[in-house]
């Protein structure tokens, strides 16, 4: 696992100890067969790259590198998401797809409050008063409101990942409480990525949507 003893989804990364997690993880990746996992991960294979869906744009895999839709090598963070993900393909097609909070998953209580802290409280804080801004923003990283019967001002699905999608739960302020946001996976999403990778997952939506506001 990595560390996350820096701030939000950025561990402390010095050159060095990123190098070497970037390629470890590039060279165990290259060792790997994906043509049998493109359809259980929703991958492609495109001569010797793998194309990775990341909240709706390309992210290609080369065996000495990572390129964003850009042609640039993505953050720590996102490079470490990515990765796990094709390496923790999982052997068959988990079924459990009831919507569970970062808490319900195994090995996440250390990180629960890192979770609350910097990703959901983030979110409501931002987007308190501007419940609309919230739906642009996520609409913006390809999220939809689903047929979902939930008592909430806001509730939206995105795909971060092919397999691990995420719901968005958002009652704005109101006179007696403040503006609340949950952000829930489908129970199965451990078996695609750690709980570290989830909470840093996490992170990386929450500075997305406010990325999205600040570039509008």
């Amino acid at each position: 696992m990595t560390s996350m003893k820096s701030e939000k989804n950025k561990p402390p990364a010095k050159s060095a100890v990123f190098k070497k997690t970037y390629t470890e993880y590039l060279a165990q990746i290259s060792s790997i067969d994906f043509s049998t996992k493109q359809e259980r991960l929703g991958v492609k294979l495109e001569g010797h790259e793998i194309v990775v869906p990341f909240f709706g744009k390309p992210y290609r895999f080369s065996s000495n590198s990572i390129a964003d839709p850009s042609g640039k090598r993505p953050d720590f963070g996102t490079c470490v998401v990515l990765c796990k993900y094709l390496l923790l393909c999982p052997a068959g097609y988990p079924q459990e797809s009831d919507w569970v909070s970062y808490r319900d998953f195994k090995e996440a209580g250390p990180l629960t409050h890192f979770f609350v802290s910097n990703v959901e409280n983030p979110i409501a804080a931002t987007f308190s008063g501007v419940v609309g801004e919230l739906e642009k923003a996520c609409a913006a990283l390809g999220g939809t409101r689903p047929d979902i019967e939930l008592s909430y001002d806001l509730i939206m699905r995105l795909d971060p990942l092919p397999k691990v999608p995420l719901l968005m739960l958002f009652n704005d302020a109101d006179n007696d409480f403040p503006a609340n946001c949950s952000v829930l996976f489908e129970r199965r999403a451990e078996k695609y990525l750690d709980a570290e990778c989830l909470a840093i997952l996490g992170g990386i939506f929450a500075d997305r949507l406010k990325s999205a506001v600040d570039s509008a």
